[in-house]
């Protein structure tokens, strides 16, 4: 699979979700569109016929705001049909705003309260470890949800029981609702948390494909004896130059004449 043609195509696919179902962040949606284009199109290698096998790698999207990309991902790996990307946010739909696993093969774990994915993936990831599973536990955070007591619990217990088998990834836009994250909360020295709960950390661009697939690859393939935390930086709102880093993308939805220019813009047709 084409990873930077997968990103493209999410990209559109979100924007029309969140225009029709008139639903909000955008731009959170937007800053992981590439980590989510690498794990379901490179790593974390599920389709609708395994999903129910026990040592198949698991995600869980911990910022479950974003859920939309997931959708869409899901959607193109054939777990449900693309009318369905359609109903996104709209009444009766199982495409809730925030993600859900009901009655939506494919999800590992329903979110929404941030710094409840971080605890999941652990007890998962610890589970796999007394049962022997040759699995891998992706969980992707927002930056803002690490203000949260139950994200470093979940870090710590991780760092003390060795649970090579879990990677969080870190999406480090740098904005949380209505301002920075280092007005909100700082964060920094970030990675030297992280590494101090006993974890191997980097950074990468988060929004650079080739960089993720090659760490991401990499990690799968160590035999480091610690949990992996990949801080990714990236650009809220990322693809879309009216969006990126505007604070007012994390509530708005886009109207017809903002979706017809993000379309364009993607599509390069400037």
């Amino acid at each position: 699979m084409n990873l930077k043609n997968f990103a493209k195509k999410l990209r559109l696919e979100v924007l029309h979700m969140t225009h029709l179902g008139k639903s909000s962040h955008i731009g959170s949606i937007l800053s992981i569109i590439d980590i989510i284009a690498v794990l379901y199109g490179k790593i974390l290698k599920i389709n609708p016929k395994t999903i129910r096998n026990k040592n198949r790698n698991r995600f869980i999207l911990s910022k479950g705001h974003a859920g939309a990309a997931v959708y869409a991902a899901l959607s193109a790996l054939g777990f449900f049909p693309h009318k369905k990307l359609l109903t996104h946010c709209k009444n009766n739909s199982t495409l809730s705003g925030h993600i859900s696993h009901i009655k939506n093969p494919g999800i590992e774990f329903s979110t929404g309260s941030l710094g409840h994915g971080l605890s999941v993936a652990s007890g998962f990831a610890y589970a796999g470890k007394l049962k022997r599973e040759k699995t891998k536990i992706f969980v992707l955070l927002s930056d803002g949800e690490c203000n949260e007591g139950s994200t470093w619990e979940a870090a710590m217990f991780s760092g003390f029981h060795k649970l090579n088998n879990l990677i969080a990834i870190i999406d480090y836009n740098k904005l949380q609702s209505l301002t920075t994250t280092t007005k909100t909360l700082d964060l920094e020295p970030f990675k030297k948390k992280w590494e101090s709960f006993g974890w191997k950390c980097l950074n990468l661009d988060g929004n650079n494909i080739d960089q993720l697939e090659k760490r991401l690859t990499k990690i799968l393939k160590s035999n480091e004896q610690k949990p992996s935390c990949i801080i990714a930086n990236t650009t809220k709102g990322s693809g879309v130059s009216f969006m990126e880093n505007k604070v007012l993308w994390h509530y708005r939805s886009p109207n017809k004449d903002e979706l017809r220019e993000a379309i364009k813009e993607i599509n390069n047709e400037r």
